[in-house]
């Protein structure tokens, strides 16, 4: 995964911010990290991702709008990814969905 700082837009947008706790189980995790993250990339209204992993795990994806934040997660392989995760990859997580209203950077 990218290491930058992820290049969005003028606000208002929206951030999905993902934080979990893995399982000791990483079959085939960071294959389908990198598998998800290209292919957020390709969906409408994507805007960029920013990850993070030092025990607690972060993922913030940026997206134009609400009905893009919905059709990713509708998305029949993004959905496959999902119940893995559910299945063996995550002890935990929690997902929130956030109005962007400023952004400032240097």
């Amino acid at each position: 995964m990218s290491q930058d700082i992820a290049n969005t837009p003028p606000t208002p947008y929206y951030a999905v911010i993902f934080t979990s706790l893995r399982t000791a189980v990483d079959e085939g995790y960071g294959d389908m990290a990198e598998k998800m993250v290209a292919l957020a990339a390709q969906q409408p209204g994507f805007l960029g991702v920013e990850s993070a992993r030092d025990g607690l795990g972060i993922t913030v994806s940026y997206w134009t709008d609400l009905e893009s934040i919905r059709a990713w997660k509708a998305n029949a392989e993004h959905q496959v990814a999902q119940q893995l995760g559910h299945a063996k990859w995550y002890a935990a997580f929690k997902t929130r969905i956030a109005r962007v209203e400023r952004d400032y950077a240097l």
